[in-house]
Parts: structure tokens; C-alpha cells; sequence
């Protein structure tokens, strides 16, 4: 998506990081190019307005609904996981989505090892 006009940040750079954007996880020197590209490109405007306003009807439908606790223990266990991998230098630790996931079934701790899937 473009405009066609040139900006100094590219169209493609800022749809890539409109979700970052949306959810306040950019440096502030990063929204601001964000801020600018949006004021010069309309279609890139346009869609980070589509986006917003999805996330708000998405909030305002599911906002009350909590994680179960079992799911919300497995997903900051892999986070962890992931982290220690990327931290420690050893390779990130790809679950089998085909699994069961019962009990601790499908979560692995960094000191753990996955045989690959044959």
C-alpha cells in the first residue's frame, strides 16, 4: 500500500510496525515518524484507523473474559522459555502443535530439550 508520494519513512516500514504502534510498544522516536507518516499518507492513515478500530471492538467484546489459569501458566512458561533461549544463545525450542496439551503436556522449560517430530 502507497500513496505514491514519496515520505521518509516507506509505507511498507509503517504497516509493518502498526501493531507495535497500536499497542504502545514503540520508542517514542519511532512513533513520531509513525505520527508524521500518517499525517502526509491518507491510505496508510486510513488503515491504521480500520486497525484501531478493530482492536476497540475486539476490547469492547472479549475485554471481560479472562485466560483460563492453566493456559495463561503455559503461555508465560513458553515466553519464558523463549527468552532464556535467546538470551542463553541456544535455539529457541519449537513445540509440536499436533500435540495434546494436557497437564504440563506441550511446554518446555529452558533446561529442557524437543527431539525433532519424524
Amino acid at each position: 500500500m502507497s500513496c505514491g508520494g514519496p515520505h521518509a519513512t516507506d509505507c511498507g516500514e509503517v504497516l509493518d510496525h502498526l501493531y507495535e504502534f497500536l499497542d504502545n510498544e514503540m520508542a517514542e522516536g519511532d512513533c513520531a515518524k509513525l505520527r508524521e507518516h500518517f499525517d502526509e499518507c491518507s491510505p496508510c492513515l486510513e488503515k491504521y484507523g480500520l486497525e484501531q478500530a478493530i482492536k476497540a471492538l475486539i476490547k469492547r467484546s472479549c475485554g471481560c473474559d479472562d485466560a483460563p489459569s492453566d493456559l495463561r501458566s503455559k503461555v508465560l512458561a513458553r515466553i519464558d522459555s523463549i527468552r532464556a533461549g535467546q538470551r542463553g544463545g541456544e535455539p529457541v525450542v519449537e513445540l509440536d502443535p499436533a500435540a495434546p496439551v494436557h497437564g504440563d503436556a506441550g511446554v518446555l522449560t529452558a533446561s529442557q530439550t524437543a527431539t525433532p517430530a519424524e
